[in-house]
């Protein structure tokens, strides 16, 4: 009885350690998930089980958003969950999304998921016009996402109607032409047709490197005041800070790039920012909302953990190409082994073929020397010399056959030592390839480490008790030359997608209708026609031209 209560008693308190919890619903750009979190965790418990569950590294880059009095905000690290100003209604719901983007795609993400789930954020983002994009643009990226669903074009498959069901252009680009929706899917089958071959994470980011360079990719715009009182847009993206017009969101004005930047404060309403160039004065902006200034300033720690976790990628990458190297090692040795059992091999065959050579050519020898023989005792009868005619004739013939097959033996040992020798020289040169492997540097990362890398990073050290990077000048001939031909590839192929979209845009501009052209195509237009349709780096650095200062004084002014 005293057991039954106390294992009761014992029941009862281990009900009552377990923690209470509370379900959230995570939704990303291509699946729903439910968790059970505790209620004392915090931001960060969440995100980094999210991360767990995805296989996702490259977290930096993201975010768990949630709406509030229909307006957006980002679930704090630091900051237990339900202290948020969130629904207490289970679930509560969070979206995983990209807060920061790369400013080079293919550079920056690493993991195949990272580069998907940016892939169908920045494509929802296109098609709800939250990111502006050329019709002419639009088909192209279109033709990339109809590769990475369906993967290579097959006529027999993807007949006409495949892409009905579709979403793929946004509604802005199909209300502006005359065309049916067969006449858009001919346009866009044509170019999907030209990317056979591609996989999915490919197709993906061939999308990623063609969208990164819209005007609008990546920019978070933000109502602002300068000293003067005029209204302005502050854009915020991974190339810098960007003041706009608010009619015109696509060119700013004036851009600051990160690295001229020293210090970002705000006070209140009152944002502050210190150029690098300690001689220009600071310049000031208002903002009406506060969750400006915080964002940027956590846009700035974010390119710093990003900096750090390149240097670990760095690191990596070192360690990953060492275990390579041992591995070669390993194979080359393999092979000398080989090499020396086949050139022994070979020797003792060749000294086989040799004797036997030797044993044919006494044998003919011998036979010549019988026939001289059978030649002297004759017999001088007609009936026995017709049988020693025909017993001298048999014997030529014997000697005639030793002889060829000595010559043949002889040749084939001949052979054998070439063999022999061209072995031993394999031999020689595997030994070569495993000193030069057991003994070479390794080689510089691609990409140098950031100038600001953590005290522990700085002291690293990989292979003993330093690394140094050694090119030979062929190896440097061979690597110029490499890159000269992706240049020239690049450009062939900038070149020929140009033209492709040139011709497209003059194809259907017939078709367009003018009354129906919104504020951004106008703006666009003008852009083009003023020659300033470029990439968006080469905008953002004819903006760097002038002086910090002059910029600075040009802002106020506004």
């Amino acid at each position: 009885m005293a057991g039954a209560i106390a294992s009761r008693m014992s029941f009862s308190s281990l009900k009552r350690k377990q923690p209470k919890t509370f379900t959230v619903r995570i939704v990303t750009m291509d699946a729903e998930m439910e968790f059970n979190c505790e209620m004392k965790w915090k931001g960060k418990d969440l995100f980094d089980l999210v991360c767990r569950t995805l296989g996702l590294r490259e977290t930096w880059f993201f975010g768990l958003q949630y709406t509030i009095k229909d307006t957006v905000a980002w679930l704090k690290m630091d900051k237990k969950v339900l202290d948020h100003d969130v629904s207490k209604e289970e679930p509560v719901t969070f979206h995983f999304l990209a807060k920061f983007y790369p400013e080079n795609a293919e550079e920056e993400l690493v993991q195949e998921i990272t580069q998907h789930l940016f892939f169908l954020q920045v494509k929802k983002q296109i098609l709800d016009e939250k990111i502006y994009c050329p019709p002419e643009a639009s088909v192209l990226l279109a033709s990339y996402a109809v590769q990475a669903k369906y993967g290579d074009y097959d006529p027999s498959v993807h007949k006409r109607g495949f892409l009905a069901q579709e979403e793929l252009l946004p509604k802005r680009v199909i209300n502006l032409y005359q065309m049916t929706p067969e006449m858009w899917e001919e346009r866009i089958t044509a170019w999907y047709a030209e990317h056979r071959g591609r996989a999915r994470d490919e197709a993906e980011m061939e999308y990623l490197k063609i969208a990164q360079d819209l005007e609008m990719y990546g920019v978070n715009y933000f109502t602002i005041r300068n000293k003067k009182g005029t209204e302005l847009l502050l854009g915020v993206d991974a190339l810098g800070l960007h003041i706009y017009d608010p009619e015109n969101r696509l060119t700013p004005k004036i851009s600051f790039p990160w690295n001229e930047i020293r210090n970002i404060s705000y006070s209140d309403k009152e944002f502050t920012i210190k150029p690098l160039d300690k001689k220009i004065d600071v310049f000031k902006f208002n903002s009406s909302k506060l969750r400006v200034n915080k964002l940027m300033e956590r846009q700035r720690l974010a390119r710093e953990k990003q900096m750090r976790e390149e240097a670990e990628r760095t690191r990596d990458e070192l360690e990953r190409r060492l275990l390579q190297m041992k591995e070669e090692a390993t194979m080359a040795n393999e092979a000398l082994m080989r090499s020396e059992e086949t050139a022994d091999l070979l020797a003792e065959k060749a000294q086989i073929t040799e004797e036997e050579a030797k044993l044919l050519a006494q044998k003919a020898a011998e036979a010549e020397q019988e026939m001289q023989r059978i030649k002297a005792t004759a017999i001088r009868t007609e009936e026995e010399k017709r049988l020693m005619e025909q017993k001298v004739l048999e014997a030529e013939v014997l000697a005639l056959k030793m002889a060829e097959e000595s010559e043949r033996r002889a040749k084939e040992a001949d052979q054998l030592k070439q063999d022999l020798q061209e072995a031993r020289e394999a031999e020689r040169r595997a030994k070569q390839k495993l000193l030069e492997i057991t003994t070479k540097p390794t080689y510089p990362p691609m990409n140098p480490l950031p100038a600001a890398l953590p005290p522990d990073m700085a002291s690293f050290n990989l292979i003993g008790d330093s690394l140094s990077f050694d090119f030979k000048d062929t190896d440097m001939k061979r690597l110029s030359m490499e890159i000269e031909k992706e240049k020239v590839e690049y450009m062939e192929k900038s070149k020929h997608l140009q033209e492709q979209l040139n011709e497209l845009k003059t194809e259907i501009e017939a078709l367009r209708l003018k009354e129906r052209e919104t504020a951004l195509d106008m703006l666009h237009n003008e852009n083009s026609d003023r020659g300033g349709g470029g990439s968006k780096h080469n905008t953002i650095k004819k903006l760097t031209l002038q002086s910090a200062k002059s910029r600075v004084a040009f802002f106020e002014e506004l």
